[in-house]
């Protein structure tokens, strides 16, 4: 009997963290109340995805006549389709599925003229994975978020969050596996409010329930000649609180793409200065850059991040005024608790008002 189930597909680097991936998926179901009767390991797949699918028995027929049924319910008039078969077969190979699947649906499709496509050049995909007792025929196929499970680093990490390049550092962290707290810096009340707003991107993927938010409201005005003075402020106040609640590791928002190699040494050293280790998180990314502001929600926030590559930083920093700085805003950071929900900006705004 054909069964609609959720399949995920890992990433190579989840392969061996496969436990945690499970736990981390109960978990967003769970806080999400979406009700599952069971989750089960099938099979070692290599793909980033996630799918809507037909579970049907290892069985070629059956597997073959799923296909069909799908792909003749998802192709509309004048489509090339494409059917993709991958896994172990039992008594056959996944090219026999797929010769069989695409000359069965060209048959069952004549009348709405659609007509095969290539592996490179198609309007939908039919896709289908076998494991050694079922296959999965995807009614729907979505890109996954890549990274490796939720926390399976067992370590913490304190990020902090104060513009666009920082939710993105963030977010990165995250897909590296480290448990992450939150520190969110500002230096007015309207640049909060854009910031909380962008933090509400994250805080699902947190995979909490309850929250704790940390919260400094800078000693400076936040302007474009700045940026560096801002980002090397906030470095030490993350070192500093980081050491204040007992976390041994920091996420930078500094990118060698953005930023010059003097300046990212620089933060590095007053990192290791205060006994912390740095982590860059966006080392190495680069255009992709723009799909992680995408997949958060954030693409009309692109162009301040394309404005940032565009700037051409002086080796100029006033070591006295970062010191001075930091060690003012650090005074007074607040903390605060909250249960995620639909009015988590609210919420968040209403409960520093009230912490103050």
């Amino acid at each position: 009997m054909n069964e609609n189930v959720v399949v995920v597909f890992p990433t190579l680097y989840s392969l061996n963290k496969i436990d945690y991936l499970v736990s981390s998926i109960s978990t967003i179901l769970k806080t999400k109340k979406l009700g599952f009767s069971k989750i089960r390991k099938n099979g070692s797949v290599r793909i980033e995805k996630i799918a809507i699918a037909k579970e049907v028995e290892n069985s070629f027929n059956a597997i073959v006549t799923t296909i069909v049924t799908v792909g003749a319910n998802l192709l509309l008039r004048g489509e090339r389709f494409y059917v993709k078969v991958d896994g172990i077969g039992t008594e056959y190979v996944p090219k026999d599925v797929e010769l069989a699947a695409t000359s069965a649906l060209i048959e069952k499709t004549v009348n709405f003229q659609t007509k095969p496509g290539t592996e490179s050049s198609y309007d939908k995909i039919i896709y289908a994975y076998i494991t050694k007792s079922h296959a999965y025929v995807c009614i729907f196929i979505d890109k996954g978020v890549g990274g490796i499970p939720n926390k399976s680093q067992n370590q913490r990490v304190l990020c902090c969050i104060y513009d666009e390049l920082s939710v993105i550092a963030c977010l990165q962290t995250l897909k590296m596996g480290f448990d992450v707290k939150i520190l969110v810096c500002y230096s007015n009340e309207s640049e909060l409010l854009n910031i909380v707003k962008m933090l509400n991107q994250i805080l699902p993927r947190l995979l909490q329930t309850k929250v704790e938010l940390h919260f400094c409201k800078l000693d400076m005005k936040s302007t474009r000649r700045s940026i560096l003075l801002k980002t090397a402020v906030i470095t030490v106040i993350l070192a500093s609180f980081a050491k204040r609640i007992r976390i041994d590791r920091i996420s930078l928002a500094i990118s060698p793409l953005i930023f010059p190699a003097w300046f990212i040494e620089y933060n590095a050293m007053r990192v290791f200065q205060k006994g912390i280790i740095p982590w860059f998180s966006l080392s190495g990314i680069d255009n992709s850059i723009f799909d992680t502001v995408n997949e958060i929600g954030l693409g009309k926030h692109v162009s301040k991040i394309e404005n940032l590559c565009k700037i051409k930083f002086k080796k100029d920093l006033p070591k006295d005024k970062i010191n001075k700085i930091s060690q003012i805003s650090l005074r007074d950071i607040k903390s605060i608790t909250i249960t995620l929900g639909s009015k988590n900006i609210h919420d968040i705004i209403d409960s520093l008002k009230s912490n103050h």
